[in-house]
């Protein structure tokens, strides 16, 4: 059994409450040490991610800059892409839940933003979500880029990051 295998498992445990928080993460740093003195590279949360996973991160990050192209490219691309590639690895499928959770919230923000414009405090609001919608995507491609995964702040998790 792999890494990834046994913190699935301990996570498991975990989640059905046969671990407590303290025999779990006793548990899991003992693994990880384990795995770490035996000479295990970690990158990525302890896997190794290719070039391919890599490039389809980064595509996932980036393509919602579409919507500056076209009308909801922005929101559909992204999409597209992610249910396109999110079976071929577990590295994509996590992008593509990163970039479709913040999608989701940036809607939610936006309707809620606009309806506060009536008393004013929505327009700064709306101008930081612009700015973050802009800004958040360059950051993930960049994390992406190097092999990591980056949740953006402030993104309610409508799809589970636990892939």
């Amino acid at each position: 059994m792999n890494l990834i295998e046994e913190l699935e498992k301990l996570n498991a445990m975990h989640s059905n409450g046969t671990l407590t928080d303290e025999e779990f993460q006793s548990a899991k740093d003992a693994l990880l040490a384990k795995h770490q003195s035996a000479g295990t590279k970690f990158k990525h949360a302890v896997e190794e991610v290719s070039s391919d996973d890599t490039t389809w991160g980064v595509l996932i990050h980036l393509s919602q800059f579409c919507g500056y192209l076209v009308p909801l490219g922005g929101w559909v691309v992204p999409l597209t892409l992610w249910l396109v590639k999110r079976s071929d690895s577990r590295t994509i499928d996590l992008h593509g839940r990163i970039v479709i959770n913040w999608l989701l919230s940036e809607i939610l923000y936006g309707l809620l933003f606009g309806m506060l414009c009536f008393v004013f405090i929505g327009i700064p609001l709306l101008a930081i979500l612009l700015i973050l919608g802009f800004i958040y995507p360059i950051v993930g491609a960049i994390k992406a880029s190097s092999g990591e995964t980056w949740n953006y702040p402030g993104s309610i998790h409508f799809f589970s990051l636990n892939v």
